[in-house]
C-alpha cells in the first residue's frame, strides 16, 4: 500500500438507515480525499450492490466479507463471543491486526462497540475504561469536548478524573490548545452545588496535576465556551448530547417553517448556516477514548453526509498523527 495513503475500516452494518447509506457516504469520502482507502466490512453481496452507481475508485476499496450483524437488541459481550462473523468483530480484528489500518467507524450498537474496543484494543489487565467524547460547537466559535456521553452510566469520582485527563489530551491534540479548561457539569456554578459524585469529583479535580480545572459548569453554559472539556458521567453527558441535538433540530425546523410562511427565503441562508454548524450529520461522531487506535461511533441514524464527515474527522486525526488516544508504553 502507498505509504501516503491511510486505510479506514467502515462497519457497514447495524445502522438505522442500512448498509447502502454507509457505503454511499464512504464513496463520497473517497472522492474527497485521494489518500483515503476504505475497508468496507459487511455482507459482500450487499456491499457490491451498494457500490453500483457511486463512482467509487475501486483501487482504493477493500471488502471484508462479514455476513452477520450485531444489533442493538443483542447482549454486547455474548454477541461479540457468539458472532465471530459479524461485521463489528471482523472490523475490530482488522484494526487490531493490520498496522496499515488507522481507525474504525461504526454506526451500530454502542454497547457492543465499547466492549469490543476494550476486548480488541486494550492491554490485558489494563484498568483504563473507554469513554465517549462528543465534540460540539460552542458559542465562542470554538468547540467543547463532552466526556463521557454514554459509555459509563454509573461512575465513581476517579473515573471522572480520568475523563478529564482524556479530554484534556484530546483537545491538546486536535485543536492545539496548550492548557484546555476543564469544567465539571453540575446543577449550579457554586462549589457547594452538585450531588455526591459531583462534589467528590470537584475536590479531586481541584488538586489534580495536569488539569486546568475551572470549576462547575451548569447546563445553560455547557456550550457557552467557558470550558474546552466538560466532564460528566455518561448518563448526564448523553442527556446533554441528545437535548442539544433535539433543540438544534427544533430550532432549524421552526426557522424553515417561518421562512416558507413569510416568503422570505433569504432566511434559508440562516438555515444552511445553522445546519452546517449544529446538524449532527455535519459534526461527525463520538470518539472512543482510552483505546490504542481511533474508533469513532457514528450516529445510529447517520445519513451519507454524516458518514462522509465522520470519515473526514478520522482522516484528519490520522493525517496529523493524532492516531493514538492512549499511549502504549
Amino acid at each position: 500500500m502507498d505509504n501516503n495513503r491511510i486505510m479506514i475500516a467502515v462497519d457497514t452494518q447495524g445502522s438505522d438507515k442500512g448498509p447502502a447509506t454507509i457505503v454511499k457516504g464512504a464513496c463520497q469520502a473517497l472522492q474527497d480525499n485521494g489518500n483515503l482507502i476504505v475497508c468496507l466490512v459487511g455482507d459482500q453481496t450487499v456491499i457490491d450492490e451498494a457500490l453500483k452507481g457511486n463512482n467509487a475508485p475501486m483501487d482504493r476499496v477493500r471488502i471484508i466479507h462479514a455476513p452477520d450483524t450485531i444489533t442493538n437488541y443483542d447482549h454486547p459481550v455474548q454477541a461479540l463471543q457468539r458472532k465471530p462473523d459479524s461485521s463489528l468483530v471482523k472490523a475490530l480484528a482488522e484494526l487490531r491486526d493490520d498496522p496499515s489500518c488507522a481507525g474504525l467507524i461504526n454506526a451500530g450498537s454502542t454497547g457492543a462497540l465499547l466492549v469490543g474496543s476494550m476486548m480488541y484494543l486494550s492491554k490485558p489487565g489494563e484498568r483504563v475504561r473507554p469513554a465517549l467524547a462528543a465534540i460540539l460547537p460552542s458559542e465562542n466559535g470554538g468547540f467543547t469536548a463532552v466526556v463521557d456521553t454514554g459509555a459509563n452510566i454509573d461512575c465513581m469520582p476517579s473515573m471522572l478524573v480520568q475523563f478529564a485527563h482524556q479530554g484534556t489530551q484530546l483537545m491538546k491534540d486536535m485543536y492545539k490548545i496548550e492548557s484546555p479548561r476543564v469544567g465539571l457539569l453540575s446543577n449550579g456554578a457554586e462549589e457547594s452545588k452538585g450531588n455526591k459524585l459531583v462534589k467528590e469529583t470537584h475536590e479531586m479535580l481541584k488538586k489534580e496535576e495536569g488539569i486546568n480545572f475551572v470549576g462547575n459548569i451548569e447546563g445553560t453554559n455547557a456550550l457557552s465556551g467557558d470550558c474546552d472539556v466538560l466532564v460528566c458521567d455518561g448518563f448526564a453527558g448523553n442527556m446533554v448530547l441528545k437535548t442539544s441535538e433535539g433543540m438544534a433540530r427544533r430550532l432549524i425546523k421552526d426557522i424553515v417553517k417561518y421562512a416558507k410562511k413569510s416568503g422570505k427565503m433569504e432566511y434559508m441562508e440562516v438555515v444552511n448556516h445553522l445546519m452546517a454548524v449544529y446538524d449532527f450529520n455535519s459534526l461527525g461522531g463520538a470518539i472512543v477514548l482510552g483505546v490504542s487506535k481511533p474508533v469513532i461511533k457514528a450516529h445510529g441514524a447517520a445519513n451519507e453526509a454524516s458518514i462522509r464527515n465522520t470519515i473526514k474527522m478520522l482522516m484528519n486525526m490520522a493525517e496529523n498523527k493524532k492516531v493514538f488516544v492512549r499511549e502504549d508504553n
